[in-house]
């Protein structure tokens, strides 16, 4: 058997009656010790959330028990993604303080120190001993907590396929967006799907898809690529990224005669896309899957919180288009599952979250692995709705020296179809704010964003006591519930969804009428983020933000330059706590702007070339129509 093959387990239950591999010999003080984590409790999400980071609180209580050989006992219980929650385990002829230690937090005084390896969500023992005796310092694979979640079977049928929701009434308001393309020898945009020269398969989809005219990053993304041009591509949340690179990568493919093989033990996939959170890959790949219907193209996707030896039977099958997490993905590639030396595409999604906050060793690992072929032999492709410009630089060691910078603007974009509103709260009045407001609009759907994953689920809590039907999502939920929570609030079964910023990208959830910060984020890029979620393919939404002077007043200048960029009213108290208040640094800064991110290469170099184009260069109107 395979040694990536995972066995199905039952639940483990402590076996007191009789020794076994997992029984260690109690030291000197078996008491009891709960060290869950109530510090950094923020979910950043990376592909392998660190639940419970060393550096948190000590909570509960240690006892000093007799002399004795008191015996331990390990439940395999798993938490999200592998973690091990509740494992209690006695310390093996344990050290001092041996006993019973609740929650994975590294290394125990003598019992047992859990972690997880590569991001990759599953964990293995450390094997530190109180006595450092090798033959107990040699673990077992029994002792290895294993993911063991299997998601359902995705339907086939056309229809489901092919599910789509109606583009809105601001649809048109697309043509009328500035795009500033800026590198050298820009290739001529695109006016219609037409132009960009689909085989007829690729054009099928495309039909059934809803698609009928291409947005601006579409427009311009699609012959870029086309082109063989790396690309750095800048435009608004719900604005057809993910199809402007999914297109023109399977139009190549298919005409290369590309074609999944099952007869390979490692399978050499023609392109590599990465994510930062498996909702978001997981919209790819099903983005992905739709577009290669009916071909010989196979996507396959990859992410934590799903048994590894499924994910892999999957892959084997056949992959041209392989999606996933840092930590899976890599996981995999170390398995000798996958190899690289085929790879003609390499795409970031959400790029500056990719490069930032923990990922971009990831993505120099990745870049690094044996049979990778180096950026001037690959194509590079990242998209996000924002670029910081210390992220632009970043990300410019991994594109080639000529790569495009594609800036779609703001201006009838996600922000000035979002009605926002800004409500001055202290910490102690939200609660009854949230409340008030979510009583007035009814069943509408909407997003509740908190900073903490514990407040994600004391606010769930509240509001289904107060009877209104809620779900949450965040990094500490296992992976099934996580899909339940979401499929919940898709269905409207629970019309409210309080999320952490693990939903806060790239979800494309329809009809998200709501979108409540009931705790701003620390960053205005992150804001830009959240209230995507409404006011997607031209629909219309609504963000409503609590903000607490005493919190939140870094952002205030951003905001105000946010509200004033989208053509919106900016409440006077704010622009006071603006006017007194430090800004921080971001994307954003005071004044008015066309685009979320420019160029950075321009203000080092004012002959960088460029092309403005503007609603002179849009199609004529069509009927409405939807886009994904």
């Amino acid at each position: 058997m395979d040694d990536w093959l995972e066995e199905e387990t039952t639940n483990n239950t402590a076996a007191l009656s009789s020794p076994s591999p997992n029984m260690g010999r109690g030291g000197r003080g078996g008491g009891f010790r709960n060290s869950f984590n109530s510090g950094d409790d923020n979910d950043t999400n990376k592909d392998g959330d660190k639940w419970n980071s060393s550096g948190g609180e000590r909570g509960g209580f240690r006892g000093r028990g007799g002399r004795g050989r008191g015996r331990g006992f390990y439940n395999g219980d798993r938490g999200n993604d592998g973690e091990q929650e509740n494992g209690f385990r006695g310390s093996r002829r344990g050290g001092r303080g041996g006993g019973f230690r609740r929650g994975s937090n590294g290394e125990g005084r003598g019992g047992f120190g859990g972690g997880y390896r590569g991001k990759d969500e599953e964990i293995f023992s450390s094997g530190k001993n109180g006595d450092n005796e090798s033959s107990e310092q040699n673990t077992t694979e029994e002792e290895k907590p294993r993911v063991t979640y299997i998601p359902p079977t995705l339907p086939e049928d056309e229809d489901s396929i092919f599910s789509h929701y109606q583009s809105g009434i601001n649809f048109d308001k697309y043509d009328q967006i500035l795009v500033d393309v800026s590198g050298p020898n820009p290739p001529q945009a695109i006016m219609t799907f037409e132009e960009a020269a689909l085989c007829e398969s690729l054009k099928n989809n495309v039909a059934k898809s809803g698609y009928v005219k291409p947005t601006p990053v579409q427009k311009h993304g699609i012959p870029i690529i086309s082109a063989g041009r790396d690309l750095m591509a800048c435009a608004q949340t719900g604005s057809g990224k993910t199809a402007a690179f999914l297109l023109p990568i399977l139009q190549k493919l298919m005409a290369d005669g590309a074609a999944a093989s099952c007869f390979s033990e490692v399978q050499a996939p023609e392109v590599i896309i990465v994510a930062p959170t498996r909702e978001l890959i997981n919209q790819i790949y099903l983005e992905a899957r739709k577009f290669a219907h009916g071909t010989c193209v196979r996507p396959v996707v990859v992410y934590g919180g799903v048994q590894t030896g499924f994910q892999i039977r999957d892959l084997l099958k056949g992959c041209n288009i392989l999606c996933g997490t840092p930590g899976r993905l890599m996981d995999v590639i170390n398995r000798g599952k996958v190899e690289l030396s085929k790879v003609q595409y390499l795409v970031l999604d959400e790029a500056d979250r990719m490069l930032d906050m923990g990922f971009e060793p990831d993505m120099r690992r990745l870049v690094a692995s044996p049979g990778m072929p180096d950026k001037e032999h690959r194509q590079t492709l990242m998209f996000s709705a924002t670029y910081p410009e210390d992220i632009q630089r970043l990300a410019a060691e991994f594109l080639k020296v000529d790569y495009l910078f594609l800036a779609v603007g703001v201006v009838g974009g996600a922000c000035s179809d979002v009605e926002q509103t800004f409500l001055e709260v202290t910490k102690f009045s939200k609660r009854e704010q949230l409340l008030d407001f979510l009583k007035t609009i009814g069943s509408e759907r909407t997003m509740v964003f908190v900073g903490t994953k514990r407040m994600a689920d004391f606010i769930a809590i509240f509001l289904c006591q107060e009877k209104l039907p809620t779900t949450s999502i965040h990094g500490d939920r296992e992976q099934r519930e996580r899909e339940l929570a979401l499929a919940d609030f898709r269905s409207g079964k629970c019309p409210v969804l309080v999320a952490t910023s693990v939903a806060a990208r790239g979800l494309d959830i329809p009809d998200v009428q709501h979108v409540i910060n009931f705790d701003l984020p620390n960053n205005v890029d992150e804001y830009v983020h959240r209230i995507g979620r409404t006011g997607r393919c031209g629909n219309t939404g609504k963000a409503v933000s609590f903000f607490d002077p005493n919190v939140d007043a870094q952002l205030a200048r951003s905001l105000v330059t946010i509200l004033a960029t989208a053509q919106q009213v900016v409440p006077s108290w704010l622009e006071e706590v603006a006017y007194g208040a430090h800004g921080t640094s971001s994307s954003f800064s005071t004044g008015r702007k066309t685009f979320a991110s420019t160029d950075s290469r321009k203000e080092n170099n004012s002959s960088m070339p460029f092309a403005a184009v503007g609603a002179a260069a849009a199609a004529p109107p069509a009927e409405e129509e939807d886009w994904g």
